[in-house]
């Protein structure tokens, strides 16, 4: 009996060892990326030419961040960056959960076919151009709405709740109609306070897709400078790095700055600029986020 014990807590041993190696070896391939990222960012662009940059700058500066900081219109495309992530996280989350919440209830007559041409909309896509004369048609280009009035609805987010909401006893609502509440009631006083965590993951995602958004920049509002995201500006700073040249007012003062900038910092300055936002996000959300995936993919 003793040698059994022995054996059991050898083989216990031998398993927290394996345990503590396999998780050292993810999170070093976990943080070493982001870790390069910022040595580089923090180095002489000069002295990144020569590679050999791991974890740490070898010749430290903050030169590459006061580049990218000394372009015009920075500050206004933060702010609108800022501007559609909340907004477009608020409306994608009241426009998906009320969806959801519709599509969760049995006695909704029309709950397979929505369900069925919401599914066909992750598979099939009417292209570039249509989406863009839709928009035009729509008076959108040249707006702020054009941001956040085509994402409000994703079916694979809707389908994320209403599987959360499947999984919620189905009692709670029959009370509530019981003791006189309405449809709208129901959903705001019962089912969102009980979604929390699938909530959160999706405003998560939402969030994230609404502050890396560039291209739709690009695409619409790229001649109003007012209306600019930050990523838009950042792609415009790497672009003036790249081709040696200056952009806004500074131009003649950037273009003699960028013979001694590499493109290689610059680019990851600017990972690292629109990469820091969603990690202070994120440990708020993170409690949430493995249950409300977890429970909203039980069922299909």
């Amino acid at each position: 009996m003793a040698n059994k014990a022995f054996n059991a807590t050898r083989g216990d041993k031998l398993f927290d060892i394996f345990n503590i190696l396999a998780m050292t070896l993810v999170l070093i391939v976990t943080l070493y990326p982001f870790l390069n990222v910022l040595a580089i960012s923090l180095n002489n662009s000069t002295d990144t030419v020569r590679g050999g940059i791991y974890l740490w700058p070898r010749d430290f500066t903050l030169q590459n961040y006061k580049t990218i900081f000394q372009y015009d219109g920075l500050l206004q495309g933060l702010q609108v960056s800022i501007l559609r992530t909340i907004v477009g996280t608020v409306l994608g989350l009241i426009s998906s959960s009320m969806i959801a919440f519709t599509l969760s209830r049995p006695d909704f007559k029309l709950r397979k076919f929505v369900s069925t041409a919401l599914a066909l909309t992750m598979y099939f896509s009417g292209g570039l151009i249509p989406v863009y004369i839709l928009m035009r048609d729509l008076n959108l280009i040249g707006t702020f709405w054009v941001y956040v009035l085509p994402g409000m609805i994703s079916a694979f987010n809707v389908f994320i709740i209403r599987s959360f909401i499947d999984g919620l006893p189905y009692a709670l609502q029959e009370s509530a109609k019981l003791d006189g509440a309405n449809d709208f009631k129901i959903y705001y006083k019962i089912i969102l306070p009980l979604c929390k965590p699938v909530l959160a993951t999706i405003a998560l995602f939402l969030a994230v897709g609404q502050w890396n958004a560039w291209f739709d920049t690009y695409l619409y509002n790229g001649s109003k400078a007012h209306l600019t995201t930050l990523q838009y500006e950042l792609m415009k700073v790497l672009q003036s790095t790249q081709q040696g040249s200056g952009a806004g007012r500074n131009a003649n003062d950037m273009a003699q700055q960028m013979t001694q900038i590499s493109p290689e910092s610059i680019k990851m300055a600017i990972t690292i600029v629109v990469t820091v936002p969603i990690l202070i996000v994120y440990p708020f959300l993170q409690k949430y986020f493995v249950g409300g995936m977890t429970l909203g993919a039980v069922k299909a």
